[in-house]
């Protein structure tokens, strides 16, 4: 059985859920033509290990994001559900900072020591090219799990992975809401 190694920068698929549940429910954008944020979506941490897994052994399973607020359980859900969670400090402005990188640095080392199998990446973020492209050349199946409106099918990034999974066509499965919204 082919193994793989699941890789999710937390705030991307959060931030582009959101966007997709809100148009899912068929709210429209906001007056600045910016989409709106379902603010009542969450990410089923147990449900995306599952789905992305795909019937294959996970041999890791990391989940990269920036410190929540002291009351939010998000990261202790996570660690249930199997995750290694590697959290950030945010900068003095409250934006995230290091999460990508660290994504590259723990990508890298995972693909230098084990053998080759099936990295699966749930970002659409450009800035991970290197990585894919690294493990491409050492052997690797790579996966890009995104939202639909967070990359393009044309783009480098897209262009880049061996296979794009669309998180939209999963996004039943793997989300849930934490009360009724839009209110009606």
């Amino acid at each position: 059985m082919r193994k793989s190694v699941i890789i999710v920068d937390n705030s991307n698929v959060w931030i582009e859920g959101k966007k997709f549940s809100a148009k899912q429910k068929g709210v429209l954008p906001g007056t600045d033509g910016k989409c709106i944020d379902d603010p009542s979506w969450r990410i089923d941490f147990g449900q995306l290990l599952a789905v992305v897994a795909e019937n294959t052994e996970i041999s890791q399973a990391i989940l990269v994001g920036s410190k929540p607020p002291q009351n939010d359980s998000v990261w202790e859900a996570a660690k249930s559900q199997g995750f290694q969670v590697i959290i950030h400090e945010r900068n003095y402005l409250g934006k995230e900072k290091a999460v990508d990188t660290e994504i590259v640095v723990r990508g890298t080392e995972i693909v230098c020591t084990q053998e080759p199998s099936i990295l699966k990446l749930l970002s659409g973020d450009r800035d991970f090219m290197p990585l894919i492209s690294f493990a491409n050349n050492k052997g690797w199946i790579t996966e890009m799990w995104a939202f639909s409106n967070a990359f393009n099918d044309g783009g480098e990034m897209a262009q880049t992975v061996t296979r794009i999974k669309p998180l939209d066509n999963v996004f039943d499965k793997i989300g849930r809401y934490e009360f009724e919204w839009p209110i009606k």
